[in-house]
């Protein structure tokens, strides 16, 4: 049997392979959706299990459905996320086939197009749009070796406290993840240690309104490109409990111990890099430039926002903070685990064409890679900061579809010219 044809094979069955569906499905370009597992499968399986989304209902969300039996103000659970995208994928009649994994994808010799090799068989595709996001395999620093006496595990595999050995937990990371992670041990119970180094932490909220409402108003979600040197700096933000600003000295205040970027590790002690101070500071500023722009905004427009000067004052620095440990007996302090929330990294392995940097960092403009007919989506900032949040990958799937019709129509175009020229 000879491979399947169709147009368009998008690679990965989530947030924005669904999105990439709608937007094909509305222009009536052939298309398949191919998922390795079920439809948003990190969403169900590679989350703590107390994991709500990072933004509100009424904002989290595609335009074309909202979250059923969750109030607008209010964070979704997981799962709750997860069944959002499959009820969604079902509305719109996604073509999607779960539990069929990409294993290579080629371009075809002599005539435009891509073979996508899967455990199913091969498709013949003229355009591949690889879904998958831009971060796809847990990262765990080459720190601590295997082999120490200590339990190792990335966030992506963390679920709850009772997963953990009885002891003393080491979180590294003050990321979203690293924080509310820190914050669900602690209170939990577990005398908990967080490795913080240089972060942004914006409000969760701020004179009656939602960090995400302002970020919006502002024009921050629309900013095409990160300022120099910050491509990478980590955001503690969190819809735990409600949604609630992360503070790292409250969290001191009940009992976190924070230290330093985790640096090395020697005979069973962990040494830790200085700094700590200027990057609680750091956040500091970056959460006062948020509420700088509001109260300018609420000025210049008139805006009948309650004012919030509570939101000005921080607690003076814990102990650990103006004196921070820089290094720790792991057996001493009784830790007997170590969660790494150190971020993810690309694995396009099965990707095998030519759409990469150097560096082996997709080549791109707002998605559209350097080799012609492959496509990427839900990069981080792939086209403004919004990119990577759901209604991001919307917008930037839209485009995606624009210009795969825009190529349709040279090639029809092309094949009308061949056809009239052998007439």
């Amino acid at each position: 049997m000879g491979a399947e044809k169709i147009d368009t094979v998008v690679v990965g069955g989530g947030q924005a392979g669904i999105a990439m569906s709608e937007h094909l499905g509305k222009r009536g370009i052939g298309h398949v959706v191919l998922e390795r597992a079920r439809i948003a499968e990190r969403w169900r399986s590679e989350r703590w299990d107390s994991l709500v989304a990072n933004g509100p209902a009424w904002h989290d969300r595609f335009p074309g459905m909202e979250f059923k039996g969750i109030a607008p103000d209010a964070f979704a659970p997981k799962e709750s996320v997860a069944e959002y995208f499959a009820d969604y994928a079902k509305m719109i009649d996604a073509p999607i086939r779960t539990g069929v994994e990409v294993t290579r994808v080629t371009a075809l010799v002599g005539r435009p197009g891509f073979l996508v090799e899967t455990a199913d068989g091969e498709i013949e595709a003229q355009h591949v749009v690889a879904a998958t996001g831009a971060f796809q395999k847990p990262v765990i620093p080459n720190v601590v070796p295997p082999d120490a006496p200590v339990t190792q595990i990335h966030s992506s595999t963390y679920r709850n406290p009772d997963q953990l050995p009885q002891g003393a937990v080491l979180v590294v990371g003050p990321g979203s993840s690293g924080a509310q992670i820190a914050a669900e041990l602690m209170r939990a119970g577990r005398k908990t240690y967080l490795s913080a180094g240089k972060h942004d932490r914006p409000p969760r909220r701020y004179r009656g309104r939602d960090f995400c409402w302002w970020l919006g108003v502002l024009g921050k979600w629309d900013m095409v490109a990160p300022a120099p040197g910050t491509e990478h700096v980590t955001i503690a933000v969190s819809g735990a409990h409600g949604g609630e600003t992360i503070d790292f000295r409250r969290m001191a205040a009940e009992g976190l111990v924070l230290v330093g970027r985790t640096e090395r590790y020697e005979d069973g002690t962990l040494h830790f890099g200085g700094g700590l101070a200027e990057a609680i500071r750091h956040g500091d500023a970056n959460y006062l430039s948020v509420l700088d722009a509001a109260d300018a905004y609420v000025l210049r427009n008139g805006l009948a926002l309650p004012e919030d000067p509570e939101a000005r004052q921080f607690p003076p620095d814990p102990d650990c903070v103006s004196a921070p440990l820089r290094s720790l007996d792991l057996a001493e302090a009784g830790i007997t685990s170590i969660i790494w929330a150190t971020g993810y990294a690309r694995d396009y392995g099965w990707l095998q064409v030519d759409a990469f940097d150097a560096a082996g960092a997709p080549a791109h403009q707002r998605g559209v890679s350097t080799e012609a007919g492959v496509y990427f989506l839900g990069l981080a900032w792939q086209s403004r900061r919004g990119s990577s949040f759901i209604w991001g990958v919307w917008q930037d799937a839209k485009f995606i579809a624009d210009a795969i019709e825009t190529q349709r129509g040279y090639a029809s175009h092309h094949a009308d010219a061949q056809a009239r020229a052998g007439a």
